[in-house]
């Protein structure tokens, strides 16, 4: 599972970094270290607080598109088999579940609890991630 920095959970949660910190000392998600001593939590964890409470953040590192249906969000739930994927993001309130093949999953490096950014256009949901970074 992805681990994201303290200050990162907050702004997908829409919350403050204190209020992050207090639900880690409330034991509402779990922080580790990560190998250069700073505390993180576990994506998938975030995604599961944001399903209950958050509001919807802007659009991850330098992103730009046309689009202007962008739901920024998490990834908590992902469907594959041999050919088609469904991917869940929990986006602020918001649940996106979009359809594609397994390959894009992959090629997105999508994993529960991974950023992701669904676009959706008409009756298309394409969802991405900042250079297939999870």
């Amino acid at each position: 599972m992805p681990h994201m920095r303290i200050r990162d959970a907050a702004t997908y949660l829409g919350v403050s970094d204190d209020t992050v910190r207090r639900w880690v000392e409330r034991g509402m998600l779990t922080a580790t270290t990560d190998a250069s001593g700073r505390k993180v939590v576990d994506g998938y964890e975030v995604a599961l607080v944001a399903r209950e409470q958050s509001t919807l953040p802007g659009p991850p590192g330098g992103v730009a598109s046309s689009a202007r249906n962008r739901f920024v969000g998490l990834v908590t739930d992902i469907q594959v088999d041999a050919v088609m994927a469904q991917v869940e993001l929990q986006c602020g309130p918001f649940r996106v579940v979009s359809l594609m093949s397994s390959e894009a999953v992959r090629d997105l490096g999508l994993e529960l609890g991974s950023v992701a950014v669904a676009v959706i256009k008409s009756t298309t949901v394409i969802v991405e991630t900042a250079q297939g970074e999870s």
